[in-house]
């Protein structure tokens, strides 16, 4: 069974945005791998798992990432939880992909690697949080999609989840290949073993660009002319005293009233 874990590189959580020339800027604010992404490796490595314990074939994890050169790092972070290979999809024209854009990256990426089972995406990503990347993938390659999976469970040529949605737990099944997106209760991401942290820092990433997927760039159907700031917010405070509650409570009511809040 192949399976693929789509993951992508963020900046951390913490990071201090600003907008600079209608752009967004997280200044020196280190770049990750996305944290729901993490539970889709996690999806993928229990997979990999459960199938190489009941069956005599052998499973295997790549993790697939679209982004710049530095999003090696955040491919070596899931090499360390256990994954067995990455690729890393790498173009100066992939720039400025929206959703859709980076759908049809993945898939055509997908189709490439061939002999794929099942894709594992997170819930969605920590910039851009649309949550639609996994659907547009899914119906890219022609698969279903059975989404918010809170466990997954493999029998023969077939797929069983339970989705976490607001009003319960809801079973579906589909037929392999299959598109998966996962929720956290799937299960808390393993931490990176001191072993697979050394082989993943020794690990050979391919780059693939567009040429080597024998497509070309995918038009932008989302673009963001332009990001500003929020406006500066001036505030003052005003300490009111008195010589009793009673009489600073008149003198707040004499000032709401005065300042029209009330």
């Amino acid at each position: 069974m192949k399976i693929i874990a789509c993951i992508k590189q963020v900046p951390d959580s913490e990071a201090k945005i600003k907008a600079e020339n209608g752009q967004i800027n997280t200044g020196d604010s280190p770049l990750v791998i996305n944290p729901f992404d993490e539970y889709a490796v996690e999806g993928a490595l229990q997979q990999k798992e459960a199938t190489n314990g009941a069956s005599s074939s052998l499973s295997t994890v790549t993790a697939l990432c679209i982004g710049p050169e530095s999003a090696k790092e955040a491919l070596k972070h899931a090499l360390a939880m256990g994954a067995d290979d990455a690729i890393l999809v790498s173009d100066p024209a992939l720039n400025n992909l929206d959703t859709v854009g980076a759908a049809r990256i993945l898939a055509a990426t997908i189709q490439k690697i061939g002999g794929v089972d099942m894709v594992v995406f997170g819930r969605q990503t920590l910039d851009n949080g649309s949550g639609l990347t996994s659907a547009q993938t899914a119906r890219a390659l022609g698969w279903s999609l059975l989404g918010l999976a809170g466990q997954i469970k493999v029998q023969e040529r077939s797929v069983q989840v339970e989705r976490v949605i607001e009003e319960g737990r809801q079973t579906v099944k589909a037929n392999l290949p299959a598109v998966i997106s996962v929720v956290q209760s799937i299960g808390e991401p393993r931490y990176p073993s001191f072993m697979g942290i050394r082989k993943a820092s020794k690990a050979e990433i391919p780059v693939w660009s567009l040429s080597d997927l024998g497509i070309a760039a995918p038009d932008a159907i989302i673009k963001r002319s332009e990001l500003m700031n929020p406006p500066a917010r001036d505030t003052s405070v005003e300490i009111i005293s008195g010589e009793s509650p009673a009489e600073i409570a008149d003198k707040l009511a004499d000032k709401l009233i005065a300042e029209k809040v009330l």
